[in-house]
């Protein structure tokens, strides 16, 4: 039964490892493009969903008729363009993320992390380019962040081989695009 067992756990662990050592293998540029598509593709739904709600909100607040509570009415529509302000804040900030994102060369390996780096960790995958979290990639995981979070700035300027600490996390670069 220990043998087995044993057995079990051995074919387990090289499982995992080719798995893993393949996944590294397929990080390549066309991964990165793959990546920015992504990135833009989910940019772009942001920036339409937004400039729908903003469309909607004005609408809606153009079509308040004016009531014998006036207090009433004016608060609604204070309350409605409150809404408006917000959803066109976040649309800038949703097109400077796209504005960032079409800076970064594509094409370019790099020796150390900068923007457009694409890496592999022994603890996740990263692109580093625009704040925007986790993506799935060719049935892989990516984590979208930005050289101002605290992980992009404990990377930048690494290369392969070298290990970065971040809370209780412990980063060792094995690729680096």
């Amino acid at each position: 039964f220990l043998l087995v067992q044993l057995t079990q756990w051995v074919q387990l662990i090289l499982n995992n490892k080719f798995k893993y050592f393949y996944n590294l293998m397929k990080i390549s540029l066309a991964t990165k493009a793959a990546i920015v598509a992504k990135l833009n593709q989910l940019i772009d739904e942001q920036i339409a969903l937004l400039e729908t709600s903003i469309a909607d909100a004005k609408k809606a607040r153009d079509l308040e008729t004016k009531s014998s509570a006036g207090d009433k009415f004016e608060t609604s529509r204070a309350r409605v363009q409150s809404e408006i302000d917000r959803y066109a804040t976040q649309l800038n900030k949703t097109w400077q993320l796209k504005n960032d994102l079409q800076k970064i060369d594509i094409s370019k390996k790099y020796r150390q992390v900068e923007l457009g780096s694409l890496i592999t960790t022994t603890n996740g995958n990263y692109f580093i380019g625009i704040g925007y979290g986790k993506i799935a990639i060719q049935e892989n995981s990516y984590y979208a962040i930005s050289l101002a979070s605290p992980v992009g700035r404990l990377f930048y300027q690494k290369a392969v081989g070298d290990i970065i600490k971040h809370i209780n996390n412990t980063y060792k670069i094995l690729e680096l695009i």
